[in-house]
């Protein structure tokens, strides 16, 4: 869907919009949220997504679980030390080159 105004990111596949437009249109942009997420920019800056509940769901079940240091065993140490990032997600450290925490 092509909306007036709205910059779509080639990258990303997703739709990028200003937090004005987002002001102004919100119904609009939550019927998109619907299909995909909508980037919410600031300043010329993303800043927040508006996801729909049913996505907020998914990403929520993926959560990952923290286990404590020492309910780990020997062989499951062993196992992430071994561990290695398969080559074909090489890309993906673009993803992080502009990481704050």
């Amino acid at each position: 869907m092509h909306i007036a105004g709205v910059q779509h990111d080639a990258f990303e596949h997703l739709v990028t919009v200003t937090l004005a437009d987002v002001e102004r249109n919100i119904g609009l942009y939550q019927d998109e949220a619907l299909r995909m997420p909508v980037v919410i920019t600031e300043n010329n800056r993303p800043c927040t997504a508006l996801i729909s509940a049913k996505e907020y769901a998914r990403l929520k079940r993926r959560d990952r679980q923290v286990i404590a240091a020492g309910g780990v065993s020997e062989r499951q140490v062993a196992a992430m030390r071994e561990a290695r990032v398969p080559d074909r997600f090489d890309d993906l450290d673009a993803e992080l080159k502009d990481w704050e925490p």
